[in-house]
């Protein structure tokens, strides 16, 4: 069981302002998840491979190609922008 000067200690880390009645309920509380993990401690796991997910996951990639369709919305786009360079929008520097 963790004391409650323990609790108190935590709180006043964590700059929390507890009453009496939440100070022994996180002291339960507190109390339980170390309980918890004293068991975990116990558990074995020489037979599981270290992981850092439990499900696998993979890039999904496409190939980067040109939609044929989109020329005419580019050439559209570019004809409205005030300047453009070697088929570019243009803007103004944001660093100097």
């Amino acid at each position: 069981m963790i004391l409650k000067q323990e609790v108190e200690n935590i709180a006043k880390l964590a700059r929390l302002g507890l009453t009496e009645e939440e100070k022994e309920n996180f002291g339960r509380e507190l109390s339980s998840i170390l309980d918890y993990i004293e068991k975990l401690k116990k558990a074995s796991v020489n037979k599981v491979e270290p992981t850092s997910r439990s499900f696998l996951l993979e890039n999904v990639m496409r190939k980067d190609r040109e939609n044929p369709a989109c020329g005419s919305s580019i050439s559209i786009l570019l004809g409205m922008f005030p300047e453009t360079k070697n088929g570019f929008l243009k803007t103004k520097p944001i660093l100097q």
